[in-house]
């Protein structure tokens, strides 16, 4: 049997991810975000979005770029620490211990431990009330060499346990149950 619910935010997994911004290194600043996700394959494109009084907010606007740094597990205290405490009391790379690194084409830094930092230019931000989405071109990925598959070239993510975001918890991802395309696959006679 269901109940109904009053409307609210119930999609889950979300990755829990730390969005890098500043042009300076006096600017850099950490936010963590889980209302993020992929908005359009040609041109490449995701959102997050954000509280207008966030700190990073402003710097964001004005900046029009940010970096979608992936999170995993042994950066889950990092990357909830920079989602309670604010940048304009805090350098919140230096207090976790997390290293800002230069990007290839925006002036945001990335965070050196992420597995995967795609660098963004905001397109088009949409104010939807609590919060406003910045619609934003992806510009350039920078991948951890760890994780690339010697054999097959393949960026193995899951090789860096994932952080993931369900309802006020973070968790780690569980086994692999199947692929892309695998319920409709033709079985093979050996």
């Amino acid at each position: 049997m269901k109940q109904d619910w009053k409307p609210g935010t119930m999609i889950y997994p979300l990755p829990a991810v730390l969005v890098s911004c500043g042009s300076t290194p006096e600017e850099y600043n950490l936010l963590t975000v889980a209302w993020t996700g992929t908005l359009c394959t040609n041109p490449p494109m995701c959102y997050i979005s954000v509280r207008p009084e966030r700190h990073s907010y402003d710097i964001i606007k004005r900046n029009m770029e940010f970096v979608i740094n992936l999170t995993t597990k042994e950066m889950a205290r990092a990357t909830d620490w920079c989602g309670v405490r604010s940048g304009k009391n805090y350098d919140k790379f230096k207090e976790m211990g997390l290293t800002p690194g230069p990007c290839t084409v925006v002036k945001a830094p990335l965070v050196e431990e992420s597995p995967l930092c795609i660098e963004c230019r905001v397109k088009e931000i949409i104010s939807l009330g609590s919060h406003d989405m910045f619609m934003a071109e992806v510009v350039n990925i920078r991948a951890d060499e760890k994780y690339l598959n010697p054999e097959s070239g393949k960026f193995e993510l899951a090789e860096s346990n994932p952080l993931v975001y369900v309802h006020g918890g973070y968790y780690e991802l569980g086994s692999k149950i199947g692929k892309f395309g695998w319920s409709v696959e033709k079985k093979t006679n050996k």
